[in-house]
């Protein structure tokens, strides 16, 4: 069936669990629906597709690790320069290692080989090539499983919840 973003009280994703948790957790009072799905389950209950804990749940903060595979995720296995996806994608520095430019997750991109060879040694500005997406460091390891939900069609009212998504 169907899964569940769950929210801490400060509206922040903290998981994505299955309906049957989502709904013990709104009739023992510990959450409220935010969003439901047109379905009822048993009880005349709204199916739902978001819920907020009503208490704060304090997270502690894990890095992600920079990784090619991370990259390629973040960046949906999309060239950041033409959109082609597939699986020959090479990792592309917006400003080049030569010039200074670091491994970190605001200077490294998805790239198609024909758009790492064309734009070389250049910046993306001078090469007249703009990326798709600004590159930036994912919020947490959750924002991968998120943004596959929501590219898959099948939970689109979890944007409002998620930023940059």
């Amino acid at each position: 069936m169907s899964k569940v973003l769950v929210l801490n009280a400060s509206y922040e994703p903290l998981n994505i669990t299955s309906w049957r948790r989502a709904v013990v957790l709104l009739l023992k009072g510990k959450a409220e629906q935010l969003e439901y799905n047109t379905r009822e389950i048993y009880t005349k209950i709204p199916l739902p597709t978001v819920i907020r804990l009503r208490y704060y749940v304090r997270v502690p903060y894990k890095e992600i690790p920079l990784t090619r595979r991370n990259i390629l995720e973040r960046d949906d296995h999309t060239c950041q320069y033409c959109n082609y996806r597939g699986d020959n994608l090479t990792l592309d520095h917006v400003v080049p290692r030569s010039r200074g430019g670091k491994d970190s997750w605001d200077n490294l991109v998805a790239a198609c080989v024909r758009c790492n060879v064309k734009k070389g040694n250049r910046t993306p500005e001078e090469a007249q090539m703009p990326l798709s997406t600004r590159p930036r460091r994912p919020y947490s390891s959750l924002h991968f499983e998120i943004a596959r939900y929501i590219r898959s069609g099948r939970n689109e009212e979890w944007k409002k919840y998620v930023i940059g998504i």
